[in-house]
């Protein structure tokens, strides 16, 4: 979708809110496993509590970014080189969406247990997501600076091309009264 009431990065607002927002899971993220980590070698509560409420963010604020990534994902114009890599960054994010659920849910039982602390499993299906996270900044990352998607240079490329094609595709056509 190209038109004119879209900005120079073919979004209907001035930022481009998903990165803000995945940004801000992907911190949470990253601090909820680290501090459940400290929490876990030294068995301090507090430890455990940053781990606890960076993860309830983070699961929040996945969903908000989800939402703004879908809504800007459906303003892109992926070539079919980038469509496979928007497929599969979609995709993970439903799936980091309905683990970082999980992981808040089972971490919510594991804190409310009479002794609150986490287990080594949930340590490591931690470390996972962690790493599916990074997967994700990955794709992501390509999507942004090897594909153009919302980026102004490409975003302009992909007007004008539209404008020659519109161009190309007009031809006047006479009318027989002028005969």
């Amino acid at each position: 979708m190209l038109n004119s009431t879209l900005n120079d990065y073919n979004l209907p607002y001035l930022l481009q809110l998903h990165p803000i927002a995945v940004h801000f899971v992907i911190a949470t993220v990253v601090i909820s496993v680290i501090f459940d980590g400290l929490g876990f070698i030294t068995r301090r509560q507090s430890f455990f509590n940053v781990g606890w409420w960076n993860l309830v963010i983070a699961t929040i604020a996945i969903l908000v970014a989800i939402c703004l990534g879908q809504f800007e994902a459906s303003m892109a114009v992926p070539s079919q080189a980038t469509q496979p890599v928007l497929d599969r960054h979609m995709a993970i994010g439903w799936l980091l969406t309905l683990i970082l659920v999980n992981l808040v849910l089972w971490r919510g039982v594991l804190r409310y247990h009479i002794r609150p602390r986490i287990s080594l499993f949930y340590l490591i299906a931690g470390l996972l997501t962690v790493a599916l996270v990074a997967y994700q900044v990955v794709l992501g990352t390509q999507l942004v600076w090897v594909h153009g998607l919302h980026v102004k240079p490409a975003v302009e490329a992909l007007r004008a091309t539209a404008l020659e094609i519109e161009a190309l595709e007009y031809k006047p056509t006479r009318t027989s009264s002028s005969q």
